[in-house]
C-alpha cells in the first residue's frame, strides 16, 4: 500500500481546488511513496526538502481547517470531529520524519531548520486551537453527541478538552497572550535540547598513560580505544555518553579522573557555552503563565487533570508514601556500601564519584556477580532474538528482516512484523549504537501510527533508538544486564505501538495518559530474570553454553541489592519535577539551590556544589514529562501488580497474555486506563506490590 500526497493530506473533497496549495511532487516528502508498506524513502530525503515540505503541508492543514469551518451543514461527529482528526495527515507525516531524526541523527543544519520551522508549527497549532468557529462546531457536537460508540465518545471528549485546555475559551486579549507564551515555550524547549546535546558532546576525557587503564576490564579498554580511534586520537577516550561514562566510573580506581568526569556530567549545561540555567527558569515561568491564563494555580494542576493520577495532591501523596516506606532503607544502603569501602581502606566520606565502583565491587563480592560474568551471555544479536522470541510466545508475533525498506542510517535495521496468522502488524526499526548525531538515552517512537480511514487500515512504523555498547574489532556488542533490561523496556513500548488497534491515530498505541504509558514497557523487564525464558536463548557467545542456573540465581538474589537507594533516587527526580511545576510565583532564583532544596528529603549521597541535573533534565524541560516524571514509579506499581498474575498463572500463559494484549496493548487511549487495568487485573493497583517486590518491610 502506498500513500499518495493527496491521500496523506489535503484530501477533503469539499476543499475547492483553487484553495489547494501546489504540491511539488519532486520533493520526496510530498510525493507518493511507492515503497514497502509506504515507508519513508530516507535515502531520497535531503535537508533542503524539509522547509518547503513543511510550508506546503502547513498550507494543506489550513485548507482542511477552513473547509471544516466553512461546511454549511449542521455540525456532526463525522463532518467536524472526525474531519478534524483526519486533517493534517501530510504534516504529521513530515513531522514524524523530521523530529524523530532530529533526535536520532541530527546535524547543525537540521537544528537550524528546527529553529525556523518550530514557530510556524506553533502558530498553526494556535490558529487551530484558538479558532472560534471551529471550537463552536466542536462544542455543538460535544453538547449534542447523539449515540456514539465508545471509541467515538473518547475521541469527542478528547477533542473538546483539547480545545478547552489550549485556550479556545479565552478572551481575545488572553488568546494573544496564549499565542505568545506557547510560541516562546516551543522555542525554549527546542533550544534546551540542543544545548544539552551540545554540552554532552563537548566534553571528553582523553587518557594517554597506559597505567591508568591497565586495571580496567578488557571491554572497557576496548571501548575507550575505539572511541579514541573514531576521533582520530591516540590512547583512550571517555565521553559523557552512558555506555562510555558508566563503565569507567564503575571499574576505575582513579578518584581524581572520576571526580572530574562526574562533575562534568553533573554540570552539563550549567553555565558555560551551552548554559541552560536561564532557559530552565524561562521554561518553568512560561509554563506557569500558561497554566494561570487557563485558570490553574500551577502547571502541575493543569497537566495532572489529564493523567491517570488525576491531581497534584494524589501525586504528592504517592511520592511521599513511597519515600516514607523506603528512605531509611536507602540510607542503610549508603551506610552498607560506605562501611564496605572503609573495610578496604577507603578513608573519608564516600562521594558520588565513588559510588559506582564500591557498590559494584560489593555486589560482586556478596553475590559473586558483575557485568563481566553476565555480558558473555548477552551478545546483542542473540538478545535481539530472545526479545523477538518473547513477543512470539506471548503474542504470536514474527519478525522478518526486510532489506528493501530504506533506513535513515547504516546502523539501522528494519523488520516486517506479522501476527501468527500472517497479518501485517507493523514495521520495526532498530537503532542500537551511540553516535554524535544521536541524543543519549533510549526511546521508542513512531514515524506513523495505526488508523483506519474509509475502511482502509494503516499499520504503524515503529522505531527503537538506543545507545548500547558498540562492538569492537575483536568483540561483538555484549550488553550489560541493565542494557538488556533497557532493551526489554523499550521493546514493551514498541509492542504497545505495534499491537494498537483502532480507527483514530490519536487514540491508538502509546497515545495514552503519560503515567499509564510505562506499564507496557516496565512489565517486560520482569522476564529478564526468569530462567524459563532465558534458557530458550541466553547462551555464551563463544561456547554456546546456556546461562547457568547459578548465575541467574545470583542475578535474582542481587535484584533487590540497593533497591531502596535506586527507588529513592528515582523519587528525587519526581520530587524536583513537581517542585518546578508546582511553582505559583515566577522563579528568578538560583537553579542549583532550588534543586538542592527540592531534593533535600530524598538526599542519600552527599550534595556536591557546582552541579545540577535541571539544565540537562531533558525529560521535563524538553520532553513530555513535565509534572509527569512520577509516572515511572506509578507504572512500577502497576507492573509489579500486573506481572504477579503472570507469575501465578505462568510467565507464558496464553490466557493472561491474551488478556493483557486485548485489554492494555490493543486499546490504546480508547478508554480510561484505570478501567482497562481493573478489567485485566481485577482490582486497582496498590503501592504495596512494589514495596514487596523490592524486598522491603519484611
Amino acid at each position: 500500500m502506498a500513500i499518495s500526497a493527496m491521500a496523506a493530506g489535503c484530501a477533503d473533497n469539499s476543499i475547492p481546488k483553487a484553495q489547494l496549495p501546489e504540491l511539488d511532487l519532486s520533493n520526496p516528502l510530498l510525493a507518493a511513496w511507492e515503497t514497502p508498506h509506504a515507508t519513508p524513502p530516507f535515502s531520497k530525503i535531503e535537508l533542503r526538502h524539509y522547509e518547503p515540505a513543511f510550508d506546503a503541508a502547513i498550507a494543506c492543514s489550513r485548507a482542511e481547517i477552513e473547509a471544516i469551518v466553512a461546511n454549511p451543514k449542521k455540525p456532526t461527529f463525522g463532518n467536524t470531529v472526525v474531519a478534524l482528526e483526519r486533517s493534517g495527515a501530510l504534516l504529521s507525516r513530515i513531522e514524524g520524519i523530521f523530529f524523530n531524526l532530529l533526535e536520532a541523527d541530527t546535524s547543525d543544519e537540521m537544528q537550524e531548520i528546527a529553529l525556523r520551522v518550530q514557530p510556524k508549527l506553533t502558530e498553526l497549532s494556535n490558529d487551530i486551537s484558538l479558532n472560534e468557529e471551529l471550537f463552536a462546531r466542536v462544542k455543538t457536537v460535544y453538547e449534542h453527541p447523539g449515540r456514539l460508540k465508545q471509541e467515538d465518545r473518547m475521541l469527542l471528549e478528547k477533542t473538546y478538552k483539547s480545545f478547552a485546555r489550549n485556550g479556545a475559551a479565552l478572551s481575545e486579549a488572553d488568546k494573544e497572550l496564549y499565542r505568545q507564551y506557547t510560541s516562546e515555550l516551543s522555542a525554549l524547549t527546542l533550544q534546551f535540547g540542543q544545548n544539552s546535546l551540545a554540552a554532552t558532546n563537548a566534553f571528553t576525557l582523553r587518557i594517554t598513560d597506559p597505567k591508568v587503564v591497565a586495571e580496567l576490564p578488557g571491554f572497557v579498554k576496548e571501548g575507550m580505544a575505539a572511541e579514541a580511534a573514531a576521533r582520530g586520537e591516540k590512547g583512550w577516550t571517555v565521553t559523557l555518553q552512558y555506555p562510555s561514562y558508566l563503565p569507567f566510573m564503575t571499574y576505575s580506581t582513579n578518584r581524581k579522573l572520576k571526580e572530574q568526569l562526574w562533575r562534568a556530567n553533573g554540570s552539563r549545561a550549567l553555565g558555560g557555552e551551552f548554559d541552560n540555567t536561564e532557559i530552565v527558569k524561562k521554561i518553568a515561568n512560561t509554563r506557569l503563565k500558561i497554566a494561570n491564563l487557563l485558570g490553574y494555580k500551577c502547571y502541575a494542576d493543569y497537566v495532572l487533570e489529564e493523567r491517570m493520577a488525576g491531581s497534584t495532591a494524589t501525586v504528592e501523596q504517592f511520592l511521599d508514601e513511597l519515600l516514607t516506606a523506603t528512605k531509611s532503607w536507602a540510607d542503610a544502603d549508603y551506610r552498607t556500601v560506605g562501611e564496605y569501602a572503609a573495610s578496604l581502606g577507603f578513608q573519608g566520606e564516600l562521594m558520588p564519584w565513588d559510588w559506582a565502583y564500591y557498590s559494584e565491587k560489593y555486589k560482586n563480592e556478596k553475590y559473586a556477580l558483575n557485568d563481566e560474568l553476565v555480558k558473555p551471555y548477552l551478545e546483542l544479536e542473540n538478545v535481539k532474538k530472545g526479545v523477538f522470541l518473547l513477543a512470539n510466545k506471548l503474542y504470536g508475533l514474527n519478525f522478518t528482516p526486510n532489506t528493501q525498506i530504506d533506513v535513515y542510517h547504516p546502523d539501522v535495521t528494519a523488520y516486517d512484523v506479522t501476527d501468527r496468522d500472517g497479518r501485517f502488524m507493523a514495521v520495526l526499526y532498530l537503532d542500537f549504537f551511540p553516535r554524535a548525531s544521536k541524543r543519549s538515552g533510549a526511546w521508542m517512537t513512531e514515524f506513523r501510527g495505526a488508523k483506519v480511514v474509509d475502511g482502509e487500515e494503516t499499520r504503524p512504523l515503529v522505531s527503537l533508538v538506543m545507545n548500547f555498547t558498540k562492538p569492537t574489532a575483536t568483540t561483538p556488542s555484549l550488553l550489560t544486564f541493565d542494557e538488556f533490561e533497557t532493551f526489554l523496556h523499550e521493546f514493551g513500548h514498541s509492542l504497545h505501538g505495534m499491537l494498537g488497534e483502532g480507527r483514530y491515530e490519536s487514540l491508538t498505541g502509546t497515545s495514552v495518559y503519560r503515567d499509564f504509558v510505562e506499564l507496557p514497557s516496565q512489565i517486560m523487564e520482569n522476564w529478564a530474570t526468569e530462567k524459563e525464558y532465558l534458557d530458550l536463548w541466553a547462551v555464551h557467545y563463544q561456547t554456546g553454553e546456556k546461562i547457568p542456573a547459578e548465575i541467574v540465581e545470583r542475578i535474582v538474589a542481587a535484584q533487590n541489592y540497593l533497591a531502596a537507594y535506586a527507588n529513592v533516587r528515582q523519587l528525587s527526580f519526581g520530587f524536583t519535577d513537581m517542585a518546578w511545576h508546582t511553582l505559583t510565583e515566577p522563579f528568578e532564583g538560583d537553579v542549583e539551590a532550588f534543586e538542592v532544596e527540592s531534593m533535600a528529603s530524598t538526599q542519600v549521597l552527599p550534595v556536591v556544589s557546582g552541579t545540577a541535573m535541571a539544565p540537562s533534565f531533558g525529560h521535563i524541560f524538553s520532553g513530555g514529562y513535565a509534572a509527569g516524571y512520577y509516572g515511572y514509579k506509578w507504572a512500577e506499581v502497576l507492573d509489579a501488580d500486573a506481572f504477579s498474575l503472570f507469575k501465578e498463572k505462568g510467565i507464558f500463559n496464553e490466557e493472561v497474555a491474551t488478556s493483557f494484549r486485548e485489554n492494555i496493548l490493543e486499546k490504546g487511549g480508547t478508554e480510561h486506563p484505570m478501567e482497562l487495568y481493573v478489567r485485566f487485573r481485577g482490582h486497582k493497583p496498590e503501592t504495596r506490590a512494589l514495596i514487596e517486590r523490592m524486598g522491603l518491610g519484611k
